[in-house]
């Protein structure tokens, strides 16, 4: 009887509170200017992880001059880190209370000067020929910190900018275009400023290296630091993208509180929230398909390099292959973007994602041939653009789910960003060990001008069935994922009551708080 009489004295002030208002509340809408703001916010992890992850190995080992195993320890310890300080920065970030700038802007303001001082740093040769290890492992390892402090914040941020579902999905495919586009941009300024860092490379002769004429030749010491400086140079043209990128971000995107959530007296420790999360059915199941898709991907681009240069035999190709993958993709993503609010989200995925499988085939048939490659290249940035837009477009759907189901667990979204991170980056971590311990086991021969016939099939492997197998598993994960469009739309209007109801000034707050729970 007083559950009853509860909600029907507050359906009777919802009522009467609506009546009174004499125009209906407009849509929340951005502006084309908030959505390049709150995209270009993304290009300096795209930028900085690209230039680190086509770059720093070559680096460290021809510049720096530092010995390939301690080389590898900074390149394992460093991507592990990354993978660590994701969980990390998002349980901090959920402690963190409101400011009069927002929750997620101060992390992403103050990160900034810190991570391109480190990023410098990761660049500089230092003098002392002792304890150079220790010097890029730490700056490495200090600015991934940093640059974490500056990505889930910002991955978070998507929930706060509007809390109109399209208008997000609008801004995801800004910010996917962005990303892509500094991917491109990373790999131009980076190979263009330091190209001339190539190592030369060795014949095998009896099991001993010998270097090629071309490389038959030694590098004085100015030739060495014009090298240095290159990359020096190359570092500070990053550098200046990211503190531009971070202004913009800051002046153009004011952060959004969602009305409901000043119900909340108290917030949700971290570990109930990390609890609530890892228990919802649909993150769980986004997440799982994702992780095999995002393998597959990463499989490709760890060894899209090596099989240029040795299975195809295009060595000096690899960085225009790998441009006209990136302009394809920046140039698909509205496609896809206007695919998905036609036909929804879960077909996109499964038109977007399979369409690589196409292609890969091809490549693992066909001769080695420079012009087919191209196009082969080009139709696969069309699935590498799906692959960008959609989990960053899908992931608000589902805390909008967790949020209907659990209306008084706020806070929480850190946690779904930077676990989704963590997942990303350790199917990162995996693919690299699968490649390094395949190419090991296949005998591959370090800067070798060719590889063993073995090495060749085990590339091709890695680039083309292995990818097909894991996207194959992923697309059936995603037969699972319950959020359709018809639970999207309801879940929008269950959201939008429940705002309506949280901004309405004819409820107290304890009877809105009850009302949250019947509803």
């Amino acid at each position: 009887g007083e559950l009853f009489s509860l909600l029907a004295r507050n359906l009777s002030l919802f009522i009467l509170s609506s009546s009174s208002q004499k125009e209906p509340k407009k849509k929340q809408q951005l502006s084309i200017c908030n959505k390049l703001c709150y995209a270009v916010g993304g290009a300096p992890y795209q930028v900085t992880g690209c230039a680190l992850g086509f770059f720093l190995q070559i680096y460290l080992l021809d510049v720096a001059q530092v010995n390939p195993f301690p080389a590898s320890i900074i390149l394992f310890v460093g991507r592990a880190w990354e993978t660590f300080t994701d969980p990390l920065v998002g349980f901090c970030i959920s402690k963190s209370s409101w400011t009069r700038l927002g929750r997620l802007m101060p992390w992403i303001i103050f990160s900034t000067p810190l991570a391109i001082i480190t990023y410098f740093l990761i660049w500089f040769v230092p003098d002392f020929p002792q304890g150079q290890e220790l010097w890029y492992l730490l700056f490495y390892c200090l600015f991934e910190t940093l640059v974490t402090c500056f990505h889930v914040p910002y991955s978070a941020l998507t929930m706060f900018i509007s809390t109109e579902q399209s208008e997000r999905d609008s801004a995801t495919a800004y910010r996917m275009t962005v990303e892509v586009l500094g991917t491109v941009l990373g790999t131009a300024i980076q190979g263009q400023i330091v190209g001339q860092a190539n190592a030369p490379c060795l014949q095998y002769l009896n099991g001993s290296a010998v270097a090629s004429e071309s490389a038959n030749r030694t590098y004085s010491t100015s030739s060495l630091r014009e090298t240095q400086n290159a990359y020096l140079l190359a570092a500070g043209v990053i550098a200046s993208i990211y503190v531009i990128c971070a202004v913009i971000l800051t002046l153009g995107v004011r952060e959004q509180r969602e009305p409901y959530e000043t119900q909340q007296a108290e917030p949700m420790s971290f570990f109930r929230g990390l609890r609530q999360v890892m228990s919802h059915g649909p993150y769980i199941k986004l997440i799982a398909g994702f992780l095999f898709t995002s393998l597959a991907f990463m499989l490709v681009e760890g060894n899209f390099a090596l099989f240029c240069t040795y299975t195809l035999g295009f060595r000096n190709e690899f960085q225009n292959l790998l441009l006209a993958i990136m302009l394809s993709a920046t140039f698909t993503i509205p496609i896809w973007q206007w695919f998905l609010t036609r036909f929804g989200k879960k077909t996109a995925v499964y038109f977007g994602i399979s369409s690589a499988v196409p292609f890969l085939i091809l490549v693992a048939l066909m001769e080695s041939n420079l012009i087919v490659t191209y196009v082969v290249a080009i139709a696969a940035g069309i699935s590498v653009a799906a692959a960008f837009l959609l989990p960053w477009s899908m992931l608000p759907d589902v805390i909008d789910d967790f949020h209907l189901k659990q209306p008084h667990s706020h806070g929480t979204e850190p946690i779904f960003f930077s676990f989704y991170v963590f997942f990303t980056k350790f199917a990162s971590g995996v693919s690299l060990g699968i490649s390094t311990l395949s190419l090991d086991f296949a005998g591959y021969k370090t800067r070798g001008c060719s590889q063993p016939a073995s090495v060749k099939f085990t590339l091709k492997m890695l680039v083309t069935m292995a990818p097909i197998v894991l996207i194959l598993l992923g697309l059936l994960l995603f037969k699972l994922y319950p959020i359709d469009e018809e639970k999207r739309r309801q879940n929008k209007k269950a959201l939008q009551a429940l705002r309506d109801e949280a901004s309405s000034s004819g409820y107290s707050d304890t009877d809105s708080t009850e009302l949250a729970s019947i509803l």
